[in-house]
């Protein structure tokens, strides 16, 4: 506790830094608090150490929640509305344009077994083809690939 008291700016800049690494890294900042709370400690040992606050637990401890509830005021809507803020964008992954021929046809009624990658995929379409088609990969599910036709055989 005496190496905390004795060097309270920068024990409390280390606090604040491990604060923000598990908000950012651990929770990936899907909870503001320890966000709020590491930017106040930050902030209360940069203030310490210029001299501003009296370098003691209690001026640290009050500064530290009243920098945090300040925090949370001003950067709560920004910080939420960042979040809110999705791509509706699907992801391409490794089976997308992935092409080949039908041993069977597919509908939207049909779906038959197609083996690809160690895996059976149900096949899934929203129009009938027919069987010797050219298809493509346009969307992968668990289990299931969506295609669509290209040409004929």
């Amino acid at each position: 506790m005496d190496i905390i008291a004795n060097n309270l700016a920068q024990s409390l800049f280390i606090v604040g830094l491990i604060l923000l690494v598990i908000e950012v890294a651990v929770l990936g900042f899907s909870t503001f608090v320890l966000f709020f709370v590491g930017l106040a400690a930050m902030t209360t040992g940069a203030l310490v150490y210029v001299g501003v606050l009296p370098n003691s637990l209690l001026s640290a401890s009050f500064s530290t929640g009243v920098m945090t509830v300040l925090a949370a005021l001003v950067l709560w809507k920004p910080l939420k509305r960042m979040q809110s803020k999705v791509s509706t964008k699907k992801a391409k992954s490794e089976f997308t344009d992935h092409q080949f021929y039908l041993k069977e046809a597919v509908s939207p009624t049909q779906s038959p077994k197609y083996h690809y990658s160690g895996i059976e995929w149900s096949l899934v379409s929203e129009e009938p083809i027919e069987a010797g088609t050219k298809v493509e990969v346009t969307e992968a599910e668990v289990g299931k690939l969506h295609i669509k036709a290209i040409s004929s055989k």
